[in-house]
């Protein structure tokens, strides 16, 4: 019996000779890697992925007729255009990434100068499927060859590649060609010639197989550094590099998808360059370009990361500002959340769809920009501390700006929206909605506001007082724009109370805020499932917290949609790309998306439930978290 194990292991060992295990991203990649985005294992991913709510929404019957007009227009307009300049078939290539999927970006010998640029690398692991990788490789040569491609063959580390050349311009002319108005456009007219003025843009890409590894990229030597990875050479690899590994070790080891920059270079080289143009400037009164970076903190930026990952119980994501306390400055200073109560608040009713509250102290945030400001351009500084000194004096002699407004800030800021009061755009674009500034005396907040209108122009200084509930409601027409592009007004109106300076477009969205003493319904704290969904990004005592009920938004959105598809379309009409899509009059935009085969939204209604996110800061830097539970209806 133990022969027979021997053998097996035998023959086991010798199915594996040169299909060694490629490495992982961290190991694969050089410690010079500038930036990566990387899925280290796809198989997990695609089945995770596979099961979340939003894949499952894709994969409905009822989204198909809209979801398949579209895709077959975006295959038939760009990818097969695509395709055939390149001559490939991107199908061919979907399902062979079987381990990692990574894109990464190199140094490459940048340092902000044009002599150099960072390489780029596509890297994907076919695993058992590397004899099929094999086979399309070869069949992609042996097209290029047949089409005349500027071709060039090489050997990198014993590792054959095949290089192309293409013009830039080749691939937007076949794009423009693509997108052209009319059939006889695209019979008819000539193909665009370069003025002689610029050599057309050339692109090299370096494309080959190392192992089941399909390795593309910009530039043979970088290539080489992965091959010399990927056989365990000397080159000291992604992972050994101090700031990739804290983040790695805090966020990246159980994730299905992560992203990672390395700041410090890209910002260092932006402050040579920052540098050389103050060199160059001859005004005294413009800012320094290098004291902007260092004003706004840049220089204390040290890494930018972000994570996704799918679990049974939701699909979670998290926004990382490696930026650490001691170095923090500037925007990360303003930024960074202190850990204080984000809850809602009782006067917050059960029927919000969204609701996001964030402990910044506002006045601290405001000296901040001050100092910001003289650090970048003294002569700025003055003048905005001229105005601020100066604002309303005309009126009143007595009247301080800084003490009146500023002075009664406060360190909390809260918004709340209900659904839309119409299944149209102009009602999904203006929904009832609340902002409370927080204030130790808001009544004094209200009235600085009013004093401060009669800097504004005349139109918006013609503010209006009534008495509300006891309390003083200031009112003034606001000009707007609906979403089709036409002008309206809109009624602005702000209090004081309970706190707070509460300010709405929705009158009686700050009449139910007034009487909120008076409401004994269900808040929007006691939701069944919030407390375990804040939870899962670190509670609601991290400074920010936000909610979303996506299950109202959503449909709200849907109905907008169909209910009023003449005002979407007439909004598209607006986009430059309008014309290419659908021709000169839009009427083409139908061919590509079709608002009347939406679906009833009661029919896809079980993919959607609501989402949570928080902010919070420790002494490693700023993070951003994303948890959205997975629907009731979805679970098994």
């Amino acid at each position: 019996m133990n022969k027979q194990i021997q053998t097996f292991a035998l023959l086991a060992s010798f199915s594996f000779i040169g299909h060694a295990a490629v490495p992982p991203p961290e190991k694969l990649l050089p410690a010079e890697t500038l930036g990566v985005i990387t899925m280290p294992d796809c198989a997990k991913a695609r089945a995770a992925y596979d099961a979340n709510a939003g894949s499952r929404l894709l994969r409905d019957p009822a989204l198909k007729p809209f979801k398949d007009k579209l895709i077959n227009k975006i295959n038939d307009e760009f990818i097969k255009p695509l395709e055939r300049e390149l001559g490939v078939k991107f199908e061919d290539y979907r399902g062979l990434a079987q381990g990692q999927f990574t894109l990464a970006v190199l140094q490459n010998g940048w340092q902000g100068k044009e002599d150099r640029v960072p390489a780029w690398l596509l890297l994907i692991d076919a695993k058992d499927k590397s004899g099929q990788l094999k086979t399309n490789l070869a069949d992609l040569r042996k097209k290029w060859i047949d089409a005349g491609k500027n071709l060039r063959t090489e050997k990198i580390r014993d590792v054959e590649f095949t290089t192309l050349t293409v013009s830039g311009e080749d691939v937007a002319r076949t794009l423009e060609k693509s997108l052209a108005d009319s059939k006889a456009d695209k019979e008819n007219k000539p193909a665009e010639k370069s003025d002689g003025k610029k050599p057309a843009s050339k692109t090299t890409i370096t494309i080959g197989q190392s192992d089941s590894l399909l390795v593309v990229g910009s530039d043979a030597g970088a290539i080489e550094k992965i091959l010399v990875r990927q056989s365990g050479g000397a080159i000291p690899p992604l992972g050994e590099q101090a700031a990739f590994d804290a983040d790695y070790q805090a966020r990246f080891r159980n994730t299905l998808v992560y992203g990672w920059i390395n700041c410090k270079p890209i910002v260092d080289a932006l402050g040579r360059l920052a540098s050389d143009a103050a060199a160059r400037n001859n005004d005294p009164d413009s800012p320094d370009p290098s004291k902007i970076i260092t004003a706004a903190g840049l220089n204390g930026l040290n890494t930018i990361s972000f994570t996704l990952n799918e679990t049974a119980e939701g699909s979670f994501g998290e926004f990382h500002l490696g930026v650490p306390a001691a170095a923090r400055a500037g925007i990360f200073k303003i930024i960074a959340t202190e850990p204080k109560d984000a809850h809602p608040p009782p006067f917050v009713p059960a029927d919000a769809v969204k609701f996001q509250r964030f402990r910044l102290d506002t006045q601290k945030a405001w000296n901040t920009l001050e100092n910001m400001l003289m650090d970048i351009s003294p002569r700025m500084a003055g003048g905005l501390k001229l105005i601020v000194d100066n604002a309303g004096k005309d009126k009143d002699p007595d009247f301080d700006l800084r003490k009146e407004l500023i002075g009664n800030l406060g360190d909390d800021i809260i918004t709340f929206q209900k659904i839309p009061r119409s299944n149209t755009l102009s009602g999904l674009s203006s929904p009832p909605s609340i902002f409370l500034l927080g204030s130790p005396n808001a009544e004094k907040l209200a009235a600085a506001l009013k004093t401060i209108a009669s800097l504004l122009p005349p139109q918006l200084t013609n503010i209006k007082e009534r008495e509300l509930l006891g309390r003083k409601v200031y009112s003034l027409a606001m000009p707007g724009a609906n979403p089709d592009g036409s002008l309206s007004q809109r009624n602005f109106s702000y209090t004081a109370s309970g706190g707070y300076l509460a300010m709405s477009t929705d009158d009686a969205l700050l009449e139910t805020y007034l009487r909120s003493s008076d409401n004994t319904g269900k808040t929007l704290r006691d939701s069944a499932g919030l407390n375990d969904a804040a939870q899962k990004i670190g509670g609601m005592s991290t400074g920010l917290f936000g909610y979303e009920n996506t299950s109202e938004t959503m449909r709200a959105s849907l109905e907008a949609l169909k209910n009023d598809s003449g005002t979407v379309e007439k909004m598209i009409r607006l986009t430059p790309f309008a014309a290419k899509l659908g021709g000169q009059d839009g009427k083409g935009l139908k061919d590509w998306v079709d608002f009347a085969l939406l679906p009833s939204f009661d029919l896809i209604a079980k993919y959607f439930h609501f989402t949570v996110y928080s902010g919070s800061a420790n002494a490693d830097g700023l993070s951003y978290k994303l948890f959205s539970p997975t629907p009731p209806q979805l679970k098994k």
